[in-house]
C-alpha cells in the first residue's frame, strides 16, 4: 500500500494515508453493485485509519485549469486523462538495446514478479472501494478525487527501483536464451519460473479483470500461456500474431484515448519480433503493462464516478455502523473526544457568562460544537488536541490549521507595513517643517516619528491634530498637509499600494519551499517578505532590525501580536462559519457536497486554496473584493462547515450527546 496523497487528498491531496479496510460492511443497495473479481478482504486493526491504497496506486484530487502531461495535479473531465504514459519501469536512461554479457547473472534465483500484478491493482477492484471508510469519507470532500499511479516519495522510488530491476533482468534472461541457450537452461531449466511466462501470466490475469465475462473463454484462446511457452522454446512464437491479437483485445476495452498508446505498443513488439531486437520487445511490454495499468485505472476512476452519489448519501449511516463496531470491540475509544466537548460546553459558558451563544439561531444545538471546531483549527491549538472522532479528518484540521496560519502571517505583515508607513510620513512631514517653528514643535514630531518595533501592529493610523497654539487663524501651511482629512484621491492610491503589496505578499508565499510545519516556511520566508514591504515603503531598505523582528513576530504563535491577530481571525471565522452551516445544515449528502465543494479547485495544494482567485479580484458573487479583508475566511469557513455538518451527522448523537459508551447500539445508528 502506498502513500496518499489531502483533502484534501488525497493529497495533498496530498497528504499520507495507510491502509484501513474493513470487509464487515454491505454494499450499498441504493445502486446495482458494478461486476467484481476480488479475492475476499482481510479484516485489519482500526489503528490503522487511512485510505486503502497499495503501494503501486494513490488516490488523488487533481485540480489544474488544463490538462497537462502529468500524473499529479491535472485537471480533467474525464479520469483517464489525468493518466498518460508512465515511463517509470526503466530509469537512468534508455537501455532498450543494451545486451548483457554472456556471464552476466541475476542478482537472485528467486524469480521477480512484474512491477504491475492483479494483485497490486486489487486496490482498485470496487469491492475495495466501498469497503473502505477512509476512501468513502474523503469522497465527500474531493470533488477529483481519482486513483493515479504512485511515483511519489521513498515509496514510489522504490518502485520504480523495483520495476527497474524487473525489466533489466528480463532484457538479460531473453538475451542469454538467444545467444547461449544451454547456459539459459542450465539456470533456468524449461520450466516457467523466470520473468517472461510471470509476466504473461500477470497480463492475462489483468486482462480477465476489465473484460466481460462472456469474453473471458476467448483469453484461453489468444493468450495461452503454457502454449505460447511451448512455442517460444520451440522457436515457432510468433509475437507479433500475439501482439496483434491484444493490440485488438485491449482496443476494444479501452478508452479511445488509449488506442495511440496501444498502437505503440504493437509496433514495439512487432519490431522486435521481426528484428530480433530483444531491447525493443522489453520496450513493448513494458508498454503492455503500462496500458493495462492505465485501463485499471480508468475503471476504478468511472466506479468512483458513477458510485458517489450512492455513497455519499450512505456517509452517515456507514458510518456509524463502521464506528461503533470498533467501539464495541475496544479498537477505538472516544472518551477523550467527549472530554474534549464537554469542556467546550464549560469554557464556552464560562466565555459568554450566561449571556446568549453568538450566531445561536444559526448553529442551532450545534453552537458549542461549533464554537470548538472553530478553535480547533487555530494555528496556536496543540495538534494532539484533536479528538479521536476527527480521525478520518486530521488532515483537513491540519491543513485548515496551516491556511489560518498563511492568513494571519500575511495579516502582520500588512499591519507593520501600515506602521512603517506612518512612520514614514511623519519623518517626511518633519523633514518640511519650516525654520520659522518654535524648537518645541520640531521635537514633538521628531519624537511621534520614533517607531518602536516591539509595539502590537496596527491597522489604522493614529490621528494627528496640530494647530498654531489653538488658534483659529491658523496658518495653512502647517494646519494641512498630512494631518487633515486625506483627500480622496491620496486614500484610493494608498489603499491600491496596499492591495498591490497584499498580491504580491501572497505571490511570494506561492514561491515558497516546501516545509514540514507551516512556521518554518514563514522563517524562511521572512527576509523575503520584509524586502518586499520596505519597497512599497518609502523608506531604507537595510531598516535596522525590521527583519529579524518581522521573523519574531511571524514565527511566535504564543506570542502577544499572533494572539491577537489570531483571535480576531477566530471571531471572523466563526461570523461566516454561521452563515454557511444555516445554509448547509437541512442538505442532503449530495447536496451539501455540491454546495459546499463546486468550483473549488486548486492547482496547488502547498498554498491556501483561497489564493487562486486573488489575482481575478472578484468574489464568488462576480463582486469586487479586496483580497486582504476577505483574507480566505470565506473559504475556510466553507470547507469548515462542509467537515462540521458531516461529523455532527455521523458523531452528534453517537458520542457527544450520548451518555455514556453502554448507549452505543445498532439502534442509535439507523
Amino acid at each position: 500500500m502506498g502513500d496518499q496523497g489531502a483533502g484534501g487528498g488525497i493529497e495533498s491531496h496530498m497528504p499520507t494515508h495507510r491502509r484501513q479496510e474493513s470487509g464487515e460492511e454491505p454494499r450499498p443497495t441504493s445502486q446495482p453493485t458494478p461486476e467484481t473479481r476480488a479475492p475476499p478482504q482481510e479484516k485489519q486493526e482500526f489503528a490503522q485509519t487511512r485510505t486503502t491504497i497499495s503501494q503501486d496506486i494513490v488516490l488523488d484530487a487533481v485540480v489544474e485549469h488544463e490538462a497537462a502531461p502529468t500524473l499529479v495535479r491535472n485537471l480533467s473531465t474525464s479520469s483517464t486523462t489525468s493518466n498518460p504514459r508512465p515511463n517509470e519501469y526503466l530509469g537512468g536512461g534508455d537501455r532498450r538495446n543494451q545486451q548483457p554479457s554472456r556471464n552476466a547473472t541475476v542478482p537472485s534465483k528467486r524469480p521477480l514478479e512484474p512491477p504491475v500484478t492483479k494483485a497490486t491493482l486489487g486496490e482498485l477492484d470496487v469491492s475495495k472501494i466501498i469497503h473502505n471508510p477512509k476512501l468513502r469519507h474523503d469522497i465527500n470532500f474531493d470533488p477529483e478525487l481519482h486513483f493515479r499511479p504512485n511515483l511519489d516519495g521513498e515509496k514510489g522510488k522504490k518502485k520504480q527501483e523495483k520495476a527497474n530491476q524487473f525489466w533489466n533482468t528480463l532484457l538479460e534472461q531473453l538475451v542469454q536464451f538467444v545467444i547461449d541457450r544451454d547456459a539459459f537452461y542450465r539456470r533456468f531449466g524449461h520450466g516457467n519460473d523466470w520473468c517472461l511466462p510471470l509476466l504473461l501470466k500477470a497480463v492475462k490475469e489483468i486482462i480477465e479483470t476489465l473484460v466481460p465475462q462472456r469474453d473471458r473463454e476467448f483469453l484461453d484462446e489468444g493468450l495461452n500461456v503454457e502454449l505460447l511457452m511451448q512455442q517460444f522454446h520451440r522457436g515457432v512464437a510468433d509475437l507479433e500474431s500475439l501482439a496483434s491479437w491484444l493490440s485488438g483485445v485491449l482496443k476494444l476495452h479501452c478508452a479511445p484515448m488509449r488506442d495511440e498508446w496501444v498502437d505503440e505498443m504493437y509496433q514495439e513488439l512487432s519490431k522486435g519480433n521481426r528484428e530480433n531486437d530483444m531491447g525493443e520487445l522489453v520496450k513493448g511490454m513494458r508498454s503492455l503493462l503500462s496500458v493495462l495499468e492505465a485501463m485499471k485505472l480508468d475503471v476504478a476512476n468511472h466506479q468512483i464516478r458513477c458510485l458517489r452519489p450512492v455513497l455519499i448519501e450512505d456517509t452517515v449511516q456507514f458510518e456509524q455502523r463502521f464506528f461503533t463496531k470498533k467501539i464495541q470491540s475496544g479498537r477505538l475509544t472516544i472518551d477523550a473526544a467527549r472530554l474534549w466537548y464537554t469542556q467546550a460546553q464549560v469554557d464556552t459558558a464560562r466565555l459568554y457568562s450566561g449571556s446568549p451563544l453568538p450566531f445561536l439561531h444559526s448553529f442551532g444545538e450545534t453552537a458549542v460544537f461549533f464554537e470548538a471546531l472553530s478553535r480547533l483549527v487555530l494555528p496556536s491549538t496543540s495538534t494532539e488536541s484533536i479528538p479521536t472522532t476527527f480521525v478520518f479528518d486530521e488532515e483537513r484540521i491540519i491543513k485548515l490549521r496551516s491556511d489560518m496560519f498563511d492568513s494571519i502571517c500575511l495579516e502582520i505583515c500588512m499591519r507593520k507595513y501600515e506602521d512603517l508607513e506612518r512612520l514614514s510620513n511623519v519623518t517626511q512631514f518633519c523633514s518640511r517643517i519650516p525654520a520659522y517653528l518654535n524648537d518645541d514643535s520640531t521635537r514633538s514630531c521628531r519624537s511621534s516619528g520614533e517607531f518602536n518595533f516591539n509595539a502590537p501592529p496596527s491597522s489604522r493610523p493614529s490621528s494627528f491634530t496640530f494647530s498654531d497654539h489653538g488658534s483659529n487663524n491658523s496658518s495653512p501651511r502647517n494646519s494641512g498637509g498630512i494631518f487633515s482629512h486625506p483627500p480622496m484621491a491620496d486614500f484610493a492610491e494608498s489603499r491600491t499600494k496596499a492591495t498591490n503589496l497584499y498580491n504580491s505578499l501572497v505571490d511570494l508565499l506561492q514561491t515558497a519551499p516546501l516545509a514540514t510545519r507551516p512556521d518554518q516556511r514563514w522563517q524562511g520566508l521572512a527576509p523575503s517578505m520584509a524586502l518586499q514591504i520596505l519597497r512599497y515603503v518609502n523608506a531604507p531598505h537595510s531598516l535596522p532590525g525590521f527583519e529579524t523582528q518581522l521573523a519574531a513576530w511571524l514565527g511566535n504563535i504564543h506570542g502577544e501580536i499572533f494572539h491577537e491577530v489570531e483571535q480576531q481571525f477566530q471571531q471572523r471565522l466563526l461570523a461566516d462559519l454561521a452563515k454557511r452551516v444555516k445554509e448547509f445544515k437541512n442538505l442532503t449528502g449530495v447536496g451539501l457536497f455540491a454546495a459546499a465543494t463546486g468550483g473549488r479547485l486548486r492547482p496547488n495544494p502547498q498554498v491556501p486554496s483561497w489564493v487562486d482567485g486573488l489575482d481575478r479580484g472578484f468574489d464568488g458573487a462576480g463582486s469586487l473584493r479586496d483580497p486582504r479583508e476577505d483574507a480566505g475566511i470565506s473559504d475556510m469557513a466553507t470547507r469548515l462547515a462542509h467537515l462540521g455538518i458531516l461529523h455532527w451527522r455521523v458523531w452528534g448523537n453517537l458520542a457527544y450527546l450520548a451518555d455514556s459508551e453502554g448507549d452505543l447500539t445498532m439502534e442509535n445508528c439507523s
